[in-house]
């Protein structure tokens, strides 16, 4: 992953969200240690304080906890964790900036749902 240093996205949570990311494709797994802030220092190239705020915030999530003197571990929920708050936050988000853009674009409720069934079996078909 490469950190977008442009963006408007803190490099914390863009950190914070690599590793949500690698607990949910199973790079991470539950009761398995995460890199230390050191070494997502060095993998990213910042300053390790900023890996260990991201580190931080995922730990006050629930999504790590702390093994003293052995580093950051994900938790048996963290799964659970980042997909309820990426479905109630993110995806929620994104769904209610389509349905605001199609309701500017005039595109009705039945065709935006074609559309979404139309990108749900295109993604499908893509991880097959």
């Amino acid at each position: 992953m490469n950190l977008d240093i442009n963006s408007t996205k803190p490099i914390y949570i863009q950190i914070a969200e690599w590793i949500e990311n690698e607990i949910l494709v199973g790079h991470f797994k539950t009761e398995e240690k995460v890199f230390s802030q050191y070494k997502l220092a060095e993998v990213f190239n910042i300053n390790p304080a900023t890996a260990a705020k991201g580190l931080n915030l995922l730990s006050d999530e629930g999504i790590l906890y702390t093994k003293r003197g052995l580093g950051k571990f994900v938790t048996a929920d963290a799964k659970h964790i980042i997909q309820q708050k990426r479905k109630n936050g993110t995806l929620k988000g994104l769904i209610l900036d389509s349905v605001r853009e199609a309701k500017r674009l005039k595109v009705s409720e039945q065709e935006l749902m074609e559309m979404i069934t139309k990108a749900h079996k295109e993604i499908e078909g893509d991880e097959a």
